[in-house]
């Protein structure tokens, strides 16, 4: 082992648990972690910058870190609710003789909603944005190619969604989810 990877491992050995005990009393043990592991990579990266007494310059990556997760969080958060909104709003406005889009609509909110969170945003780039994949792929940041298998899968995912969550309609049909099942 080379000596900078032999300080960083000293590094780790004397102050993991120490970030790890901070990360568990600002945000419980379910999150700590993933907050270490975070915060050890950005010291990695940064190892360079590491000071001569690391805990506090690790306290402040683990802060931002905690910070950011809690960001995410809220978002995430924030998005559910809004899909919920827009199910509930779309399930008031179909009571009574509404079109068959507006039930495929709600049907398809509904579905959406239960997917997970990078579904989500792969459909919805790809059919609310009207992204190509190879464009979608530049905003979550992998290849063209993993971007059309994602897609692919979330679109599978979303159809069989569509399929348990939606009560039948009137002619026994699925739902048309032709928005989002359309070739790339």
């Amino acid at each position: 082992m080379s000596d900078e990877a032999d300080r960083f491992t000293a590094v780790y050995d004397a102050c993991r648990g120490r970030v790890w005990a901070y990360a568990v009393s600002r945000a419980g043990r379910q999150i700590a972690d993933e907050v270490v592991s975070e915060t050890f990579v950005i010291a990695w990266r940064r190892r360079a910058e590491l000071p001569r007494t690391p805990l506090p310059w690790l306290l402040g990556v683990a802060r931002n870190v905690l910070r950011d997760t809690v960001r995410a969080e809220v978002r995430r958060e924030s998005l559910a609710a809004e899909f919920g909104e827009w199910t509930e709003r779309s399930a008031q406005g179909s009571a009574g003789d509404i079109a068959d889009d507006v039930t495929d609509r709600n049907a398809l909110l509904r579905a959406l909603a239960t997917l997970p969170e990078d579904d989500r945003e792969v459909l919805i780039l790809a059919a609310w944005h009207g992204l190509a994949p190879a464009e979608a792929a530049k905003v979550v940041g992998c290849s063209a190619t993993a971007m059309r298998v994602r897609l692919h899968r979330a679109r599978r995912r979303l159809t069989r969604a569509v399929d348990a969550a939606a009560p039948p309609p009137a002619s026994a049909a699925r739902p048309r989810v032709r928005l989002v099942q359309e070739e790339v």
